[in-house]
């Protein structure tokens, strides 16, 4: 594929020494910056800056969302992850979403249903359990508090946010989908068109919810008048998730997995990531590049390709799961001067998740259902109460000598952890800086196939490729996505940090105290 782009583009990293966040947008990453002013650590940080992108992202994740964190707590000298994915309602019937074979399969490559029940609506929703595992997170390892880090969501909610040209693309790309729902349409389509660049995006609902919260705490949210209000919202809308469901929901403490790579260990949250891929695929890369050469070859991006092809292979064996169509979601890192590291990865899955804005709330709401298969006796088969057991999010975390050198996630489906483990590998192959390896061209590959290349790679490396694999040559560009969304941070040496949103992406950044 050709997109006829011939951009050249250079994001440079910002430093720092004083601590770093970087997110998919940058007013997110700046409300971090200003937790670690006020004395917060990376957590503190994350999690403000993961509650801020409510406001400013609503497209990609938020209070309707669900994800993972991988944090490295300097003064424990230990790895920590949270799961907080959703969970489908327990009196969920899957008669409720018959196979329509005629429909283009799901986000995750499972069959659609009569109506496109499992993408679209409210029977598309899950528990979301991003305010659960935010909260948990602050509480166990942040030194402020929930109140303080949401107090920048708050402000950026009641302000509104102003809409960039890459604000009008996000929605003129899911128009069918948000005309659907009157809440939505009347946010992101007033008067019928897309917000234009310039307005002011407000979300009714949003910026009172987020205020309880502050108020009242996460409990409101699963147990008090949120949760009310939510139940009455989705039950109103067809959903079957009740109050039961929400009061039940529970993050879960996850053994992160520990990946040693070229004197380096890589924490991934647990095997319901894409952690055991990332796993796989480095295990491989350490039999067949024993020793890397002094600067990447075609042998090398063979190497990579035949790695994640491996990792793919093992993944879609043990869950069944067909090929990439598509995705969003959203990353971000943090670090502090102390050592803390942390990356967190949450979405609602598709753009705009269900395309449900709750009436009361002004919650974007998931479409986590379509992380389920509709169809019987498999590990991934829809069942009542059932959590969402298979995940492309990849927050990663790498370690050496008992120091946090670098936090990575990315947004994008399949797209995830070929990804985040390239860039891992640049890094800790050839000691690419955070800078030189996000700039990196890069290639996909996870066993769909064919292998995506970027022709930036050059003649001689495409050529290496081509003689194993059916190859899709694509520049890197800023929509369609074709090889995911990183954020990042790394300590550089002495003492400073560096942080980086993806080049290609024009809202995103990294900011400091």
């Amino acid at each position: 594929m050709d997109s006829g782009d011939r951009w050249h583009l250079h994001k440079p990293a910002a430093y720092s020494r004083s601590g770093m966040v970087a997110a998919q947008n940058l007013m997110a990453a700046q409300a971090g910056a200003t937790i670690l002013g006020r004395g917060g650590n990376a957590i503190d940080a994350a999690v403000a800056a993961a509650l801020a992108l409510a406001p400013t992202e609503p497209w990609m994740c938020g209070l309707g969302g669900s994800g993972f964190l991988v944090a490295w707590l300097a003064r424990e000298r230990r790895a920590v992850a949270l799961d907080f994915q959703g969970v489908l309602a327990r009196a969920l019937d899957r008669g409720d979403y018959p196979v329509d074979p005629d429909l283009p399969a799901t986000l995750m490559g499972f069959p659609a249903v009569e109506g496109f029940r499992n993408t679209r609506g409210y029977g598309a929703v899950t528990v979301p359990g991003a305010v659960a595992g935010l909260s948990e997170a602050a509480a166990r390892y942040g030194r402020l508090g929930f109140r303080q880090l949401i107090e920048p969501a708050v402000k950026l909610a009641e302000d509104g946010v102003p809409a960039t040209w890459y604000t009008t693309l996000l929605i003129a790309s899911e128009v069918a989908q948000l005309r659907a729902d009157p809440v939505s349409s009347a946010i992101y389509l007033p008067g019928g068109i897309p917000l234009q660049p310039g307005d002011r995006m407000r979300i009714p609902g949003l910026a009172d919810t987020l205020r309880a919260l502050h108020d009242d705490g996460a409990e409101s949210f699963y147990r008090g008048d949120i949760a009310r209000q939510m139940a009455a919202d989705l039950r109103a809308g067809g959903s079957r998730i009740d109050l039961d469901d929400l009061a039940g929901y529970a993050v879960e403490d996850v053994d992160p997995i520990a990946t040693p790579y070229r004197g380096a260990t890589l924490y991934t949250p647990g095997p319901q990531s894409g952690g055991v891929r990332q796993h796989d695929m480095f295990a491989h890369l350490a039999k067949t590049i024993p020793a890397p050469p002094e600067r990447p070859s075609p042998e090398t991006w063979l190497a990579y390709a035949d790695a994640l092809e491996a990792a793919w292979r093992g993944h879609r064996a043990r869950n069944g799961t067909l090929a990439e169509v598509g995705a969003s979601t959203s990353a971000l890192a943090a670090a502090d001067a102390d050592g803390n590291m942390v990356a967190i990865t949450y979405t609602i899955l598709d753009h705009f998740g269900s395309g449900v804005t709750l009436p009361s709330l002004g919650i974007v709401m998931n479409n986590g259902v379509s992380y389920f298969d509709p169809r019987p006796g498999r590990p991934t088969t829809m069942e009542g109460g059932k959590r969402i057991n298979s995940s492309n999010m990849c927050p990663t975390v790498a370690v050496r000598d008992e120091t946090a050198v670098f936090a990575i996630g990315a947004s994008g489906g399949d797209l995830i952890m070929p990804c985040v483990s390239q860039i891992a590998a640049l890094m800790l192959d050839f000691g690419y800086t955070l800078e030189d390896a996000f700039h990196s061209p890069r290639l996909d590959a996870s066993h769909r196939g064919s292998v995506r290349a970027d022709p930036r790679l050059g003649e001689a490396v495409l050529a290496q490729l081509g003689q194993s694999y059916r190859l899709e040559v694509a520049p890197n560009t800023i929509m369609p996505k074709l090889y995911a969304c990183p954020s990042g941070v790394a300590r550089t040496g002495e003492g400073t940090l560096a942080g980086m949103s993806d080049p290609w992406l024009p809202d995103g950044g990294a900011a400091s105290p």
